[in-house]
């Protein structure tokens, strides 16, 4: 079992016994289980640790292809699922637009001050003044109760159909990069292409999140499908660790958002 661990950092351990318990309770049960809103870095862990197992399998969805933010299904290899057991509920802010402006992280306060935990509620998408959100099922009737407004904005929410979603339009530009080593001071420098003196500055001061957590050590090592965003630069991420080249460097393809 501690083999696992190997491939994964320290502080990643509680969430991987989690996601072995999970397996367990799957195998045990002979019936799914569904998790919270995982973030893209849970997600990666949850498929390496459930991996090819033959009788227990994986499903990962968040309500369109695209989203950040994923629920996982993971369930024996003879139960097939389908978009329903994912327990999704999309809502879209109904809000007076053409006086107010509402912003992402307006949406986000406004939910968390609810008491929600960020596992509780998925992507939030922004298409000129629509504003729609994702939920776990059964906190769709709480916020209908409790979230009247969004920062000094009277809102109402409507539930609309997953097909319904706001396409989103992240668009990726891929590229690769060799880098003496995996330190996120080298790495954050290849993906905003800046000096790696800037790089541990800004990360010293406080200025880079790893996964959505704050990392202060620019000798942080970061892994295959880290999210890596930096104030001021926006975000990026490892979407592969493509080996060592033949001067013992690490060969990685980057994402950079645009």
């Amino acid at each position: 079992m501690h083999h696992i661990y190997q491939h994964f950092r320290a502080e990643e351990k509680e969430f991987i016994d989690q996601v072995l318990s999970w397996r367990q309770f799957v195998e045990d049960s002979y019936t799914g289980k569904l998790t919270d809103f995982l973030d893209p870095r849970q997600v990666f862990i949850v498929q390496s640790v459930i991996g090819k197992h033959e009788e227990i399998k994986v499903k990962i969805f968040g309500g369109t292809e695209k989203a950040e933010r994923k629920r996982a299904w993971i369930h024996p290899d003879y139960l097939k699922p389908s978009i329903a057991d994912f327990q999704l509920t999309l809502l879209e802010v109904q809000y007076p637009s053409k006086f107010v402006r509402i912003e992402h992280r307006d949406v986000l306060g406004s939910l968390m001050s609810l008491g929600l935990k960020r596992e509780k509620f998925g992507d939030i998408l922004f298409h000129h003044d629509r504003i729609q959100f994702f939920i776990c099922k059964e906190m769709q009737e709480y916020l209908y109760l409790h979230l009247n407004r969004i920062g000094n904005v009277k809102v109402a929410l409507i539930e609309k159909q997953l097909e319904e979603a706001i396409i989103t339009t992240d668009n990726w530009e891929t590229f690769t990069v060799t880098a003496s080593s995996l330190r996120l001071d080298v790495l954050l420098a290849a993906i905003c292409r800046i000096s790696r003196q800037k790089a541990a500055a800004m990360i010293q001061q406080t200025q880079v999140k790893v996964n959505w957590h704050l990392v202060e050590q620019p000798a942080f090592e970061c892994r295959e499908a880290d999210i890596i965003s930096a104030r001021g630069f926006g975000r990026g991420k490892i979407v592969k660790i493509d080996g060592r080249t033949k001067k013992d460097k690490w060969r990685l393809t980057i994402g950079k958002l645009k």
